[in-house]
């Protein structure tokens, strides 16, 4: 028996394995299923060359058959994932109030769709562009390695992947009790 199905989108290319691998682990072993999604056929390469399997393609992915969508960063991410199919799921979770999230440079991606909007987050900011680019479409940056603010969860990289586990869990037991 599962606790619910959860979808993980990853860029094709170049995904951060340990973003998807620590959380997909945990997530598994909470008594979740991770279906896999990413702009491309499978398998996925990740920035460390590991390979996955893609269960399913963006332009297929329905959001409201999952329990919450997940966007996992990388050096692939925003070549891969910054586009409109990746702002429709975005956008689709967010109307439906579904749970939520992103780790690393993949917040950007939900800040560009309009997800984050005057929502507390946090994300990658190696470049030192995050804040202008949180600013630019109304979403309040922390510093935090990871933030919830209500169904949603934001994380810095690969060091709160962990923890960006915990606390999806904690949102998807928390949402159980909404509508």
């Amino acid at each position: 028996m599962t606790n619910g199905k959860l979808l993980f989108i990853i860029a094709h290319e170049g995904f951060q394995h340990k973003e998807y691998g620590e959380p997909k682990r945990i997530l598994e072993q909470a008594g979740y299923s991770v279906v896999t999604a990413s702009d491309g056929e499978s398998p996925a390469t990740g920035n460390d060359e590991s390979k996955v399997t893609v269960d399913i393609l963006l332009d297929k992915v329905s959001p409201h058959r999952y329990h919450g969508i997940f966007f996992i960063g990388g050096p692939g991410a925003l070549e891969h994932l910054d586009n409109e199919k990746s702002y429709r799921i975005a956008q689709e979770a967010a109307e439906a109030n579904l749970p939520l999230g992103a780790i690393c440079v993949s917040t950007r991606i939900l800040a560009k769709a309009g997800a984050l909007k005057d929502r507390h987050a946090t994300g990658w900011n190696g470049d030192n562009k995050l804040e202008a680019i949180y600013q630019q479409y109304r979403v309040i940056y922390s510093r935090e390695p990871v933030v919830v603010d209500e169904n949603i969860v934001t994380a810095t990289g690969p060091d709160a992947a962990e923890e960006f586990a915990q606390k999806i869990i904690q949102i998807i037991q928390d949402h159980k009790g909404w509508g």
